[in-house]
């Protein structure tokens, strides 16, 4: 099969790999027919994620229908199509038993395209399949879920829920990247009484004011100032981090009320300065977290019965074997226009 393969920092290659298989009881195979690339894998190859070794199948969001499933796989079978996680769960461990998946500690968390082959392939090996893939309703497009295997249950959970969102709250989204505008979509869940996005990119700005933002400003525009004028001087009740850089969550900090929360959603490769200093008095709750996915069966149930929104999120659609087109695109937002791309198999459509 062919596959997306990491060479090392700025290093990738679609070219022929060996087919999965199986290796243990709880694997399944699944043909890959919707997948989609992750700002994670663009932190990748800058390298900024060290555990990922050169030779590694890059991604881990999609969609796909088995096509081989271990002895011991008991809750999907052959011809099923699922969604893949981008958590794997062992089920067993004491953190999956509490809903924790991201830190499984039975070979589990996020695996795929970091610690094994991930998904950015014609097909992929999933570990622990009865606990790591969903089935999917038919009325739920495979464009559709594979928004679910990552970005929406990273922002609900990660972001949303971590963030405290509550109605009538002041929300402020550093970052109108995929991420940023699956925050925004999730955090309406809870009707803020308005929501914020402060955005470096004129096209993202404008993305995000068309998918319900009510305010989106620039970066140079005195956002400190806007935002404690919006709010009477108090501040953001939660300020979610959406780009995973330094400035952008020492911003967060600096836009939050006393008594909000900082929800880093974020991945970083470099150290940010934690102005102590400034925060210790002010009863702000700083929280950070790999998603668990804990949360996806709920979202895809309000999916399929048409109570989550996911306005265009997708902007751009590819082939599969067009991966580096698609990398290419998507690397590159402020030329291209790009928040989420979708690479379809030769079934992904049907």
């Amino acid at each position: 099969m062919k596959a997306m393969v990491y060479n090392g920092p700025g290093q990738r290659s679609w070219h022929e790999v060996p087919d999965p298989v199986i290796q243990d009881p709880e694997d399944a195979i699944v043909r890959v027919d919707a997948v989609t690339i992750c700002g994670t894998d663009l932190h990748i190859l800058k390298g900024d994620v060290p555990t990922v070794e050169p030779g590694r199948i890059l991604g881990h969001e999609a969609v796909g229908t088995i096509t081989a499933a271990g002895e011991g796989v008991r809750g999907v079978a052959v011809g099923d199509r699922v969604l893949i996680s981008c958590i794997t769960a062992c089920g067993r461990c004491e953190y999956c038993r509490t809903g924790h998946y991201g830190q499984c500690l039975g070979g589990g968390g996020w695996i795929l395209g970091h610690l094994i082959d991930g998904t950015q392939a014609e097909q992929v090996r999933i570990p622990y399949a009865d606990r790591s893939v969903h089935p999917l309703p038919e009325n739920v497009s495979n464009e559709e879920a594979v928004l679910l295997a990552d970005i929406l249950p990273t922002s609900f959970e990660v972001g949303v829920l971590n963030g405290g969102v509550s109605p009538g709250d002041t929300v402020v989204i550093v970052g109108a990247g995929p991420i940023g505008l699956a925050a925004l979509a999730t955090s309406r869940l809870f009707t803020p009484s308005r929501v914020v996005v402060v955005e470096a990119a004129d096209s993202r700005r404008k993305a995000a004011l068309e998918r319900g933002a009510d305010l989106a400003l620039a970066p140079d525009e005195d956002v400190e100032t806007k935002i404690r004028d919006l709010t009477g001087g108090l501040g953001a009740d939660v300020a979610i981090e959406a780009v995973g850089v330094p400035a952008t969550f020492e911003l967060c900090t600096r836009l939050v009320r006393p008594g909000g929360t900082v929800a880093n959603i974020g991945v970083h490769g470099a150290p940010a300065t934690l102005h102590l200093e400034d925060l210790w008095i002010k009863n702000v709750t700083i929280t950070t977290g790999l998603v668990d996915t804990s949360s996806t069966p709920r979202l895809l149930s309000m999916l399929a019965a048409g109570r989550l929104e996911l306005p265009g999120l997708i902007t751009h659609r590819f082939g599969l074997d067009e991966m580096q087109d698609a990398y290419d695109v998507f690397s590159d937002p402020a030329t291209t226009g790009a928040l989420k791309v979708a690479l379809f198999g030769e079934r992904g459509l049907e």
